[in-house]
């Protein structure tokens, strides 16, 4: 990623800081000479292993990444921290993001997912009356707003989410575009498909695969259990999708971009790159399909149309399906090799 163009210093807030697209932007955005501010939820274990490698002593002249806890769920922090910090941009990436966990904890995702992009655009509605100063709000979208709309997709697409985290994520938008319509905010949504690296959730289907496939290679691991083999996605690479989310806030005027690479393939096809990578062939008898890993309701094509971003921003992915899967697969096969020698 070129990160060359250095600007004047610049305040960003970001929401998510500790997840995988968080810790991508805020890397981004401080070697672009931002200022940048991330909240984080209190919890009694280490959550910031993502960015551990831009943390620098609070102390340190020059330091310029701050953490401040806060919550999605508690809008009078949210407001004090944009009133304190007075950002030029605010990223808002956290979210309860797990579509299939979204179905056992729905309320919750809807509060944060939902309500949590609500509780930003209110404050910054009254920040900017106030303080009679601007800030450019990016809402991360989520591709699983379209759920069974017809593929390919594009920012003209009907919604239909198949997922409490789709519909979440559908009333997120609409809120952000309502406030961008009654208020002048500058407002934008990132409509962004599947974006993965080493750095995704062990728990997202990806992330899964290579790092199973990783273990199977090296006799750490059996067996593989997945869901809906069938499924087929658009899938891209996280750091240059933040690059997209960036390049949105610099365009003169507010709107809304699909990502994406245009490229469809299934889980199946990332189970035969990823063994494949490992110079395993006949991934089937590693593989076992686990009906409690099925969605009440599946979605099962999602594809990006993003001529529009290519137009309007200049974006276009450089990284490609099997390039994604190799990045993916050498970073896991580096973990396991440094993991004890012993079974999980």
């Amino acid at each position: 990623m070129d990160y060359s163009i250095i600007i004047n210093m610049k305040k960003a807030l970001l929401t998510g800081i500790t997840g995988q697209d968080g810790s991508y932007l805020a890397e981004m955005l401080l070697a672009k000479g931002y200022e940048v501010h991330g909240i984080i939820r209190r919890a009694s274990t280490f959550n910031t292993a993502r960015i551990d490698h831009l943390y620098q002593d609070p102390h340190v002249n020059g330091v310029k990444l701050f953490l401040h806890f806060g919550d999605l769920s508690d809008a009078s922090t949210v407001r004090k921290l944009i009133y304190k910090i007075q950002p030029d941009e605010i990223y808002n990436l956290g979210a309860q993001s797990h579509v299939r966990v979204s179905f056992d904890i729905p309320e919750y995702t809807a509060n944060i997912t939902g309500l949590g992009a609500v509780r930003i655009l209110e404050a910054i509605k009254d920040f900017e009356g106030d303080m009679k100063k601007k800030i450019k709000y990016y809402q991360a979208s989520s591709s699983e707003m379209f759920g069974s709309a017809p593929a390919p997709q594009n920012e003209k697409t009907c919604f239909h989410p198949r997922s409490p985290y789709g519909s979440a994520k559908v009333f997120a938008y609409h809120s952000t575009v309502n406030y961008r319509e009654a208020y002048n905010i500058f407002a934008v949504s990132g409509i962004l498909f599947n974006h993965e690296s080493p750095r995704r959730g062990e728990t997202f289907v990806t992330r899964k695969i290579t790092r199973a496939v990783a273990k199977i290679k090296l006799g750490l691991q059996d067996k593989l259990y997945l869901g809906n083999l069938e499924a087929r996605r658009d899938w891209g690479y996280a750091p240059e999708y933040m690059e997209a989310a960036w390049l949105m806030l610099q365009a003169p005027e507010p709107d809304d971009y699909v990502v994406g690479t245009g490229e469809s393939h299934s889980v199946k096809d990332f189970l035969a790159a990823a063994f494949g990578h490992a110079g395993i062939t006949d991934w089937q008898k590693y593989v076992e399909v686990d009906p409690r890993y099925y969605r009440p309701t599946e979605v099962e094509n999602l594809f990006a149309d993003a001529s529009k971003a290519k137009t309007k921003l200049g974006w276009q992915p450089k990284v490609k399906f099997k390039e994604l899967v190799k990045i993916m697969m050498e970073a896991d096969m580096k973990n396991a090799e440094e993991m004890p020698n012993k079974k999980h």
